[in-house]
């Protein structure tokens, strides 16, 4: 399985292409859409949000609301470009008029100058930003959506939720209330802060509205959980096998993402091995299993059986309305960056995104491994496996 996403923030449509999905997969465009609409919340987004009713139109691949192991091809309409027709224009020549909103002034922390060094782009900086903005990960949620359709058919779940907004942490301890990802989903989809109680939440919408009226950005942390993964999948043979790094990676290529941990991540440098290492047990009904899960569900960058938790840390979006300190590419002069339209923060949002990413990863690992032309063979080589897993 394989995808790739086009589409600039303010041009006419976002599309995504997807290779490798079996066929006999059902899927609608209202499945897709009931995950778009989840990045679309989240309190402390901008006024795009307010402009953009993000649906996705299906336009090959399907069938009568069946996949048939073709290419399928999404189409998410940019409502924004409206306001930008002329200016993000691919079919007519630059002129003065259609070259306003020029960007001249990078902004610290975004990719608009080196961006601008290597593709060339000395003369707007646009060039650069419309391409690096966030909004490019609508298509990713998209295609996260026929991923999670997927895995769903082999009883493998994925959801993502909010760790921390800045100083304001959520409880972990109250992860051993819920009984399975249902009702964890259920719990912090209710808080537009995808935290999991309401205390939390208000103290982050707090914090979220003073960090707005101080005209600045907060970031935060996010964890996705994943269940129902048999062992096995990855490798310890090669570097690129070990599905743990193909997650990792896939976190860090969210925009503003900066770290990536597993179980117990960077905590578990302050421990002592008798403290992180997950024991291992076996009962006739479930085969081998481990007693705790310190390491995140990966052993030898394979996976163990136990739920997959990522953690992915996200910095605060670079765009400030108290722009700091740049230097203008044309003249060379200290400036002020520019300023575009954005949030205040999107950690909320990026708990979706990521939870895509992760669930991107772990179908192209399952389609690796078992049959990819259609859904009836791979549902039974799974089920085959799973006994086998049991049976050792």
């Amino acid at each position: 399985m394989r995808y790739m996403t086009a589409g600039e923030s303010h041009g006419p449509e976002e599309m995504a292409i997807i290779e490798g999905i079996p066929a006999g997969l059902t899927l609608t465009a209202d499945m897709i859409n009931q995950q778009l609409q989840r990045r679309q919340k989240g309190y402390g987004r901008g006024a795009r949000q307010q402009i953009e009713h993000d649906t996705v139109a299906i336009l090959g691949g399907v069938r009568h609301q069946q996949t048939l192991g073709s290419p399928i091809t999404l189409n998410v309409h940019n409502r924004d470009h409206n306001n930008w027709a002329d200016i993000m224009d691919p079919n007519i020549a630059e002129t003065p008029e259609n070259s306003t909103r020029k960007v001249l002034r990078p902004r610290p922390g975004h990719a608009d100058l080196v961006g601008g060094m290597k593709y060339g782009h000395a003369n707007d900086l646009r060039n650069v930003l419309e391409r690096s903005s966030a909004r490019e990960t609508v298509m990713r949620v998209a295609v996260g959506a026929v991923a999670k359709t997927l895995l769903a058919e082999v009883g493998i779940d994925v959801h993502g939720f909010v760790v921390n907004i800045g100083p304001v942490r959520t409880p972990l301890e109250q992860l051993t209330d819920f009984t399975d990802l249902t009702a964890l989903r259920a719990q912090s989809e209710q808080f537009e802060t995808r935290t999991l109680d309401a205390e939390t939440d208000q103290a982050m919408r707090e914090l979220i509205d003073q960090t707005k009226r101080d005209r600045n950005t907060v970031g935060g942390t996010v964890e996705v959980i994943a269940t129902g993964v048999p062992a096995g999948l990855g490798s310890y043979v090669a570097a690129n096998t070990k599905l743990d790094s193909r997650i990792a990676q896939a976190i860090v290529s969210i925009n503003a993402f900066k770290g990536v941990e597993f179980g117990g991540g960077f905590a578990n440098a302050e421990a002592f091995g008798s403290e992180v290492m997950d024991e291992i047990g076996w009962q006739a009904d479930r085969g081998f299993y481990r007693t705790s899960n310190h390491l995140g569900g990966f052993e030898g960058g394979m996976t163990t059986g136990e739920p997959i938790v990522v953690k992915g840390v996200v910095k605060p979006i670079p765009t400030l309305y108290r722009p700091m300190e740049s230097v203008n590419i044309a003249t060379h002069e200290t400036d002020r960056a520019s300023i575009e339209r954005s949030d205040t923060t999107a950690v909320p949002t990026a708990a979706v995104i990521a939870e895509a990413m992760v669930a991107i990863t772990l179908a192209q690992a399952m389609l690796d491994k078992f049959d990819a032309d259609q859904l009836v063979r791979f549902k039974a080589q799974v089920d085959q496996y799973r006994t086998e897993l049991k049976e050792f």
